[in-house]
């Protein structure tokens, strides 16, 4: 630091004038001779002084106390002035300023700051001093004579209104809002007819708006494309500095707007384009305005980088989570695949012990009846029928099983085909009477058939043969789980139009099977017609039996059109299955007689 003496006068009147102006950004605190906050009361909230130990200054005498009372700037008024200057329009200031203390006057070139607070507001400076000289007091004062005027108000609204633009911008990661913001701000703080942003991509050959001002006479021009190649655009994105387009006229008339362009960047690349259009008067951009402009572009072309890395990073990670969301639906169905498949197993190996036993159990019958015949055991004539009607029995049993896995097997590989064709209903139950009446009345059971109520004949629209063996499965299942009680079959027709393999019928007949069996749990009822499946696997090699009957009936019934239900109240509440198949022809039904003539009056 130089001291008083070691300047001499002439130095001092060959001081240039001071000046005042506006800075981009903060300097640097690094090898600041002076730094320190104050309040616009001028009040010191911090402070350091390179020299304050020279001088016997110390820390206590300057922190809250009023700076004239201390170190402090030569009229402090004017001081002051450019503090609340700084204060009014959030900017920056830089100017030369001498402070006195211990009867010496230091000049120092002041960087004045605000201190930004939430939305964009200020109430102290942080102020950084270079030392330059030191002058008598009577050129002390001159100097602060030299301090420049404040802007013009306008030029000073239009910063204060560029700064909490500049706030606004860097406190959203939204690029639509970024945008908006910028060209709202400002077409109203210059006054123009229309502002919009265009982002840029280096391969892009045309640049399309993303958000526009214009003023409310005006039409939009976002649907609206600028070439890259035009000179203008070209140079703002090549030279990214400010271009300036001035108005053009054809036979006296405005041909086109004076316009103002200039690139926004980020780290010296060009990520959009900004375009100010002035319609309605000629336009001079002033220095001041060019300046204002490059500061908040600058600002933009951060805020533009950063919210479209936020934008592609939320892209990736709502990708990574939709995959991940993917990832765990696929393992989840692959889980619920993997404990089908388990379950699946388990059941077909159930299936193939029991089927296995229903195989041996007639095999053996059949087998051990020849054998009493062959090895001559058996010498009266009665009895050698006898096996041979038992061998018989069991034979046809072991070939009803067979046809059973027969069955299946087609239905699983989707080869089962029918061929429809009209079935007389009475025929079809005359039939199945005959088979099933014998083992009805050998367990002591009631059977009963009841037929619907018709003139004439009910004919159904079905195969012949797979209606057989559906009845017989159904009445062969009541019988069997059914130790007393009853057997009742019967049949209703359902009028009502029905289509059936592109042809359309009459209506439906639904057949029913009830017995006063075992019954079966409401929890366990929904196994009954599943492939290989057994509601008790214990019971079933009690009873005997594949479990197919069941699951091949359903799937006969759904070919020929129909549909099957299984209801049982529980366990030792009996059942009843029905099933539907299409009605070839309408019936004549029989009207019940009216006994009472007063049925008459209802």
């Amino acid at each position: 630091m130089t001291s008083s003496g070691d300047l001499s006068l002439s130095t001092a009147d060959s001081l240039p004038p001071a000046t005042a102006q506006r800075l981009d950004g903060l300097s640097s605190v690094a090898g600041a001779d002076l730094v320190f906050t104050q309040t616009l009361t001028g009040h010191y909230l911090s402070f350091y002084w390179r020299e304050a130990q020279r001088y016997g200054l110390k820390l206590e005498q300057v922190i809250g106390q009023p700076m004239q009372e201390t170190f402090a700037p030569v009229a402090i008024v004017s001081y002051v002035e450019q503090i609340q200057q700084v204060l009014d329009y959030l900017i920056p200031l830089q100017f030369e300023y001498p402070f006195a203390y211990a009867g010496q006057y230091f000049v120092f070139n002041l960087t004045v700051s605000p201190v930004l607070v939430p939305h964009g507001t200020a109430t102290s400076v942080v102020v950084n001093g270079q030392f330059l000289y030191t002058v008598p007091e009577s050129r002390a004062l001159e100097f602060v004579d030299r301090v420049h005027a404040e802007p013009s108000p306008r030029a000073n609204h239009s910063r204060k209104q560029l700064s909490k633009i500049i706030w606004n911008i860097r406190h959203t990661l939204d690029l639509e809002v970024i945008c908006q913001q910028t060209v709202d701000g400002l077409g109203e703080v210059l006054g123009v007819s229309r502002c919009l942003i265009y982002p840029y991509q280096p391969d892009n050959s045309s640049l399309s708006a993303v958000a526009e001002y214009h003023q409310p006479d005006l039409p939009s021009l976002l649907s609206t494309e600028l070439a890259i190649a035009d000179p203008h655009i070209n140079e703002a994105l090549t030279t990214l500095k400010p271009v300036v387009v001035p108005a053009s006229e054809s036979n006296g008339e405005a041909a086109s707007p004076a316009m103002l362009v200039i690139a926004t960047c980020y780290q010296d690349q060009p990520n959009s384009l900004i375009l100010l259009h002035q319609l309605n008067r000629s336009r001079l951009w002033s220095e001041i305005e060019i300046d204002l402009l490059c500061e908040i572009a600058d600002q933009v072309g951060t805020g533009i980088a950063h919210a479209s890395l936020f934008k592609a990073s939320r892209t990736i990670v709502d990708e990574l989570q939709r995959m991940n969301e993917s990832l765990m639906r696929q393992h989840s169905d692959l889980e619920e695949a993997r404990q089908q498949a388990e379950a699946a197993s388990r059941l077909k190996s159930e299936f193939l012990a029991n089927t296995s036993h229903e195989l041996r159990t007639p095999l053996n019958g059949v087998i051990g009846f020849l054998k009493l015949i062959l090895d001559g055991m058996i010498d009266e004539p009665e009895e050698q029928r006898q096996c041979i009607d038992e061998a018989y029995r069991s034979a046809m049993h072991l070939m009803d099983v067979i046809q059973d896995i027969l069955d299946i097997a087609k239905i699983e590989a989707g080869k089962m085909q029918l061929d429809l064709n009209p079935v007389k209903l009475d025929d079809l139950l005359v039939d199945v009477e005959k088979f099933t009446r014998p083992q009805a009345q050998q367990r002591n059971l009631s059977f009963e058939i009841r037929a619907p109520d018709t003139r004439d004949e009910v004919i159904l629209y079905g195969n012949y043969q797979r209606l057989k063996q559906v009845m017989l499965n159904l009445v062969g299942n009541a019988i069997k789980f059914t130790h007393e009680g009853s057997i009742t079959i019967s049949a209703e027709v359902i009028p009502g139009k029905v289509v059936v393999q592109g042809e359309e019928k009459p209506g439906m007949v639904k057949i029913s099977v009830a017995d006063t069996g075992i019954g079966v749990s409401l929890e366990k009822q929904d196994k009954l017609f599943q492939t290989f499946s057994q509601v008790d696997g214990s019971r079933t090699r009690q009873y005997g039996g594949t479990g197919l009957g069941l699951a091949i009936s359903q799937k006969l019934v759904e070919a020929m059109g129909g549909v099957v239900n299984f209801f049982s109240m529980g366990e030792g509440l009996g059942s009843t299955v029905t099933f539907t198949v299409p009605l070839y022809q309408d019936p004549v039904m029989v009207a019940a007689p009216l006994t009472d003539s007063a049925d008459l009056l209802l």
